[in-house]
């Protein structure tokens, strides 16, 4: 069965936001205007499309990114809801992994704020072109031109406006557009659906020149016809317009700023259409490179339906009806259910049970599937997130997704014998489905840790557990996930033997630590010469470090930035085994790491707190005692934005706080920033508590 439609009329973009900046009320619209949905839901009433988790519609927040497909103008547009609540950065970090473009979208009011950076970075980071909606334009104390500010110095980001709000009696009214020179008023009667395009008000017209003149200047760097047009005072068509700010788009040279009110029905239309205009088609960005794991030598997938097939699983979901979900992006080829893919990761060979497109959690399912489709498939059961699935003939390893680590733990343990297995089965396939979540067990006191990126992260998978796996549980208090290190260099040696009659055990090496730079992890080095040590026991030795390095020599915490030197060894031609040498290892690592002078690192947050002026003090001097750095003040609308790094620790019963010290008008945000080493002050008295616990 060909393609319905031609590859260069599908976008794949991701819509994202900090918290509360209309993300899943923007998509509402766009799946109305679009004919996907016959009712805009929202999600102040629990009834948003999008957000269909029972914790969404409670809480009034996106979760997990839900992804749906809509058509307009003839183009296919795949679309994925992320959340905005920094806990759930993981669902933002794999979505941004597999799209080709994305709307960020801003508060009129409150602009760039604080997660608005993180996953403008995490873009960044993957060189996702964008446009920028200014929503909320609504609201009382909007401004777009300091949204369009922020963009440019906060985010060092080219922000050109392509549309102005036009306010009338203090009220938003309409949008004027840069490009045609058209005033766009919509009708309220018909939810927004119906539109007029009319000549721009007399009193707005020589603010809306001027914009466009500035509009076409910052076009004329990545366009020579158009600033061959602009300098001779030439008349510029709206279409000549569109084809220079969509190369500087598609270039992540340009952003373009729209405006609007999701809420109240207005700019969604236009939103559309610079989707199209502007954002990229899979053929409009380079081909996917990746490894091919035979010959080891790398390779890459130009986007065509006649290329082998090659697809990246970026998001791994538990059904209740057709039980484990893998979401994939195809990059090339095409393939059709119940065929047989390869896994390039676990060089294993998989059946497509179903192959299904999804709208949030409802599905269609779909006989084939071709170069750009982002859809989820059943029957695959050794793959997992950040695999390929590819063409065995033609195997392929594409760049592994990188996921931060939990920064927060809470004990966790079945209320009775009974309800064991379900919480091992709900942590499994929890811990599956979130790469940010983690399980392990205490070796000291037996209990089993969860772990993850908040507060709010850990509420909502232990909701999650009692809801969807029917676990009954008792959950510990929340506690920082630390970290150990070393700060000098030292040697010691290891020991293992055991003669018992018959074939012993021997083994013995001296090793060398020395501290990495922060965030380095672990380094392995062997250098042990002239056969000293037989090369196949160096593995073992290595494994013994590592896994010693799980389980710190302060607290128990895992050790990082450590590099590890094999000096020397001994061996014994009978006794000696892999065994010993891995025993000797982790014997010499914990020698050595106890001399070392080692510290405890603490996690550090990146905090900004929101306050009325009145509040302002009092704020300041409680972030001060508890070990507040703060890095600067600034006015956000009627408030004062405070931005601070800060202990993890220190930020438990915070909320709390912050309403009592404010009467619950004050608001704080946070993410985690770095690890850094514990005061000598508090030292010993936290290591101390940490041994206790």
């Amino acid at each position: 069965m060909p393609r319905g439609f031609p590859l260069q009329k599908l976008r794949n973009i991701g819509i994202m936001a900090h918290i509360d900046a209309g993300k899943t009320t923007t998509t509402e619209r766009i799946l109305y205007y679009t004919g996907k949905t016959h009712r805009m839901g929202e999600v102040d009433d629990g009834a948003a499309t999008m957000d269909w988790m029972e914790q969404e519609k409670e809480r009034g927040i996106t979760i997990t990114a839900a992804a749906t497909t809509c058509f307009w103008e003839g183009h296919q547009i795949n679309i994925i809801d992320t959340p905005g609540h920094v806990d759930f950065t993981v669902e933002v970090e794999r979505s941004l992994r597999v799209l080709d473009g994305a709307i960020a979208i801003l508060c009129g009011v409150g602009g760039v704020e604080p997660q608005s950076e993180t996953v403008w970075r995490q873009a960044d980071r993957y060189h996702v072109p964008r446009i920028v909606f200014v929503n909320k334009m609504d609201r009382i104390g909007c401004n777009f031109e300091n949204a369009v500010t922020m963009l440019k110095e906060r985010l060092g980001a080219n922000a050109i406006p392509i549309q102005l709000p036009l306010c009338q009696k203090e009220k938003f009214s309409g949008i004027i557009d840069l490009i045609s020179m058209q005033y766009r008023i919509y009708h309220e009667e018909s939810l927004g659906a119906t539109f007029e395009d009319i000549p721009i008000p007399s009193d707005y017209l020589d603010k809306a020149k001027k914009s466009r003149e500035e509009l076409l200047e910052a076009l004329t760097f990545y366009d020579d016809q158009l600033l061959e047009k602009f300098l001779n005072d030439e008349p510029i068509l709206a279409d000549e317009i569109k084809r220079a700010l969509r190369k500087a788009t598609l270039d992540v040279k340009v952003f373009p700023v729209l405006c609007g009110s999701a809420f109240h029905n207005q700019g969604i239309q236009k939103l559309l259409d610079a989707v199209v205009d502007f954002l990229p088609s899979p053929p409009d960005i380079p081909p996917v490179r990746g490894i091919n794991p035979i010959k080891n030598r790398e390779e890459e997938r130009i986007p065509s339906d006649n290329e082998p097939f090659c697809a990246l699983a970026f998001k791994l979901a538990s059904d209740p009806y057709v039980g484990k979900l893998i979401y994939f992006r195809v990059y090339s080829g095409k393939l059709k259910v119940g065929s047989v893919v390869f896994n390039a990761n676990t060089r294993v060979r998989e059946r497509m049970g179903r192959i299904l497109e999804m709208h949030a959690n409802k599905r269609l399912d779909k006989q084939e599937v071709f170069t750009g489709d982002i859809v989820a498939a059943v029957g695959l059961r050794k793959t997992m997130t950040g695999h390929t699935l590819c063409d065995q003939k033609k195997p392929i390893i594409l760049e592994k997704m990188s996921f931060p680590e939990p920064v927060i733990s809470v004990a966790i343990e079945p209320r009775t014998k009974a309800d064991q297995d379900q919480l091992s089965q709900a942590l499994s396939k929890l811990a599956e489905e979130d790469p940010t979540f983690n399980v392990k067990i205490n070796s000291e006191t037996g209990q089993t840790i969860i772990s993850g990126m908040g507060e709010l992260h850990l509420e909502v998978l232990v909701e999650r557990m009692m809801r969807e796996f029917g676990v009954k549980a008792n959950i510990g208090k929340p506690q920082v996930a630390y970290k150990e290190t070393i700060t000098i260099p030292t040697e010691a040696e290891g020991k293992f033997i055991r003669q018992t009659g018959g074939r012993g055990q021997y083994g013995w090496v001296k090793v060398r630590l020395e501290p990495l730079p922060k965030g380095d992890g672990f380094e392995f080095e062997d250098a042990t010469k002239g056969g000293i040590l037989p090369k196949e026991f160096v593995p073992a030795v290595k494994k013994g470090i590592a896994e010693s390095m799980q389980s710190g020599v302060l607290a128990g915490y895992p050790m990082v930035d450590i590099k590890a030197i094999l000096l020397d060894g001994k061996y014994h031609e009978v006794d000696s085994t892999e065994l010993a040498y891995r025993i000797s290892g982790s014997l010499a690592f914990q020698e050595a790491a106890s001399k070392a002078d080692p510290v405890l690192l603490e996690p550090v947050m990146d905090v900004e707190v929101a306050v009325p002026d009145e509040y302002l003090g009092d704020v300041i001097n409680d972030l001060n005692s508890r070990r507040g750095n703060i890095l600067g003040i600034h006015p956000k609308g009627d408030v004062q934005a405070i931005s601070v790094v800060l202990p993890l620790s220190e930020m438990f019963g915070y909320a709390t706080r912050l309403r009592s010290l404010s009467q619950g008008r004050a608001i704080f945000t946070m993410e985690f920033d770095h690890y850094e080493q514990v005061p000598k002050n508090i030292f010993e008295g936290l290591i101390t508590r940490l041994r206790g616990y």
